[in-house]
């Protein structure tokens, strides 16, 4: 009975947290089948294949009860976890399978490139644990992103090939100075509450390959001119470049590279692959509009930042809907302009565009203030993926309409005091108290429409034994008095539901 109530109210509210409450009820029956405490019939045993699917579901997302896991672990094991976030977080992931996806996928594309990209991760965080910053940013992989870029992009722009060891010098110097840099940035973006994206990525390289150059004799830099050679551009070269385009995140220039991450994305969120692939033909189309050379277009340099800001703006730090899609879509077409103007002032440089684009054209994006309350910019202290994030939005939706509940409630109250009327009005939220919800308002018909507010603090009726039970036992077990508010707004909808 009181789990048939309970799945009711999910389905009509869409609470996450009484979802977790059903879970948790469930758990409960199992380890406490007393019949004077909770009666109904035990659960039958779960199918294998039941079993297996949701196994495989706890991998997208953040993989909240493996990161749990980790944590119970010893240090080396923490370790690998957090590099392996660090990767995926170049793309706003926090998953490590997805992580270890985008590393294989850059084994694929180039085994040195592949190597110092791990070796930059895995110096920034062991840094940033030394420097003692905010564990769970570190435990996301917050501190390791950067120095993946760092590794990559040096090993990248080396004019003296694959397999140069002393590369390793400057990789990890520049990525100790990642956390560095990145604590100093946060300290002035975390007045605006806005994020410092690859900022210290693009500080370090440009530093790197203006200190060095193309004719430095043990760090020699490839020359970064801005191509106008022409490539007759088919149709087949079209379609190729918009993976091409997410791979080149990671500077790397192969479709099937670039279908492998697409592949970890869609594994975390398929939002985010559905943004990725969005932002990088929203640069194609750009670059084709703007008559940009064919050999940048078909390489991908056309879409990568707009990959990346498709994705900040389409779900990540703006909760999705089609108003904030729309928004996605208009920043990724402004930071390819954003990219083409850049390449070409900092060619003059011998300097490389990296994600410079990407950071100014974003940052403008989440710094826009409207009237309009649909672009929902979260918190950075409740961003997550794009599906948690509209759950996050829904339950703010559904805690105001519990306020107003509420609100409604203390406001009937005060009439029906200045009326001198004697009622029973709702008590404070405790487990000695939610065994009383509002009666059904048929008793109230005889309210006049003025005083229709008095229906919501009208006369209580205490709960059947059974639901007292699991309401206690859910404020014994931690849940908040907001969860249990929302319980208590959730039964007396349902209450007054028709039928």
């Amino acid at each position: 009975m009181e789990e048939e109530l309970l799945n009711a109210v999910c389905v009509r509210l869409e609470l996450y947290d009484t979802k977790s409450f059903i879970y948790w009820n469930r758990a409960v029956k199992e380890k406490d089948p007393k019949p004077e405490c909770i009666t109904g019939t035990p659960l039958a045993s779960e199918p294998f294949c039941s079993g297996v699917l949701r196994a495989l579901w706890g991998f997208r997302g953040d993989m909240r009860p493996w990161g749990e896991w980790v944590k119970r672990q010893i240090l080396a094991i923490q370790l690998i976890d957090y590099i392996l976030r660090g990767v995926a977080q170049v793309m706003f992931v926090n998953n490590s399978l997805s992580g270890l996806l985008i590393v294989g996928g850059l084994f694929l594309q180039n085994p040195w490139w592949a190597l110092n990209g791990l070796l930059g991760t895995a110096i920034s965080t062991v840094s940033a644990i030394a420097l003692r910053q905010n564990r769970d940013a570190v435990s996301a992989g917050l501190h390791g992103y950067n120095g993946s870029l760092v590794g990559i992009l040096m090993a990248v722009f080396s004019a003296k090939g694959d397999w140069y060891l002393w590369l390793f010098i400057p990789n990890v110097l520049l990525s100790m100075l990642c956390p560095v840099v990145s604590s100093a940035l946060s300290a002035i973006t975390s007045k605006w509450d806005v994020p410092i994206f690859t900022l210290p990525f693009n500080i370090l390289i440009c530093l790197h390959i203006s200190a060095t150059g193309a004719a430095h004799p043990f760090f020699p830099q490839v020359c970064c001119q801005f191509q106008s050679e022409s490539l007759n551009l088919s149709q087949v070269h079209v379609f190729l470049s918009v993976p091409v385009g997410v791979g080149q995140v990671f500077g790397c220039d192969n479709a099937w590279t670039g279908g492998v991450i697409l592949l970890a994305l869609l594994l975390c969120s398929p939002t985010i692959c559905f943004h990725a692939i969005l932002g990088s033909i929203a640069g194609l189309c750009t670059g084709l509009a703007l008559a940009a050379p064919p050999a940048d277009v078909y390489s991908g340099l056309w879409g990568y930042n707009s990959v990346l800001s498709c994705i900040a703006i389409g779900g990540v730090f703006y909760a999705l809907t089609w108003q904030t899609h729309i928004l996605a879509l208009t920043c990724a077409f402004f930071c390819a302009y954003v990219s083409s103007a850049t390449s070409k002032l900092m060619s003059v440089l011998s300097l490389p565009a990296c994600t410079w684009p990407f950071c100014l054209s974003t940052l403008i994006f989440l710094l826009l203030s409207s009237a309009n309350p649909a672009p929902c910019r979260l918190p950075l202290a409740a961003v997550s993926y794009p599906e948690e994030n509209r759950r996050y939005l829904r339950q703010l939706k559904a805690w105001g309409r519990a306020q107003s509940s509420i609100q409604e409630a203390t406001e009937g109250m005060k009439v029906e005091k200045e009326d001198g009327v004697t009622s029973h009005g709702p008590e404070p939220l405790s487990p000695s108290s939610v065994n009383h919800f509002p009666e059904s308002p048929a008793d109230s018909t005889r309210c006049s429409h003025n005083n229709r507010k008095r229906k919501v603090a009208g006369r209580m009726r205490p709960l059947s034994g059974c639901q007292l039970h699991a309401v206690q036992k859910a404020a014994q077990a931690g849940f908040s008095r907001l969860s249990i508010c929302r319980l208590r707004i959730a039964r007396f909808i349902l209450k007054c539901r028709p039928g």
